[in-house]
């Protein structure tokens, strides 16, 4: 059997487990990354791509009409958007390598919370599919 017929449930029920990257396309695509508008991206001052970790769109950028409702607060999911852009933006002005650390104040999205709370989030400058710079910001433990 050639290496193009081993299928990953085959190596999984033979117990090897073989670790294939995903291209950064292939984690937009699916839904591990999210890929931020360019035309809201650029306004912010960035000049490549950028896209958050799924897990950091859910903590700082999420945010719904339920929401609304559920927490009594009004929030837009542009808005929550331009504040981490403009915050990783104003972090990387500082940073000194291809990292950057934000803080910021958002709401949590928990369906009670009403007060801006302390997050954080990590910016890395880094290679794209065809090495490429881009922007990827992501929650610390994802780093």
């Amino acid at each position: 059997m050639t290496d193009a017929e081993y299928t990953p449930e085959q190596a999984a029920a033979d117990g090897v487990y073989v670790a294939h990257p995903l291209t950064r396309a292939q984690a937009i695509t699916h839904g591990l990354f999210v890929e931020v508008p360019r035309t809201l991206s650029h306004e912010a001052g960035f000049r490549v791509p950028v896209a958050l970790t799924k897990a950091a769109w859910e903590d700082c950028v999420a945010w719904t009409d339920t929401d609304d409702h559920k927490q009594n607060t009004v929030q837009d999911e542009t808005g929550r958007l331009w504040d981490v852009l403009i915050m990783s933006r104003l972090a990387i002005a500082r940073a000194k390598g291809i990292q950057a650390h934000v803080t910021l104040h958002r709401i949590k999205r928990d369906g009670r919370s009403r007060i801006p709370q302390l997050a954080r989030l990590v910016v890395e400058i880094g290679p794209g599919d065809q090495r490429e710079p881009v922007i990827t910001i992501m929650l610390p433990e994802e780093g």
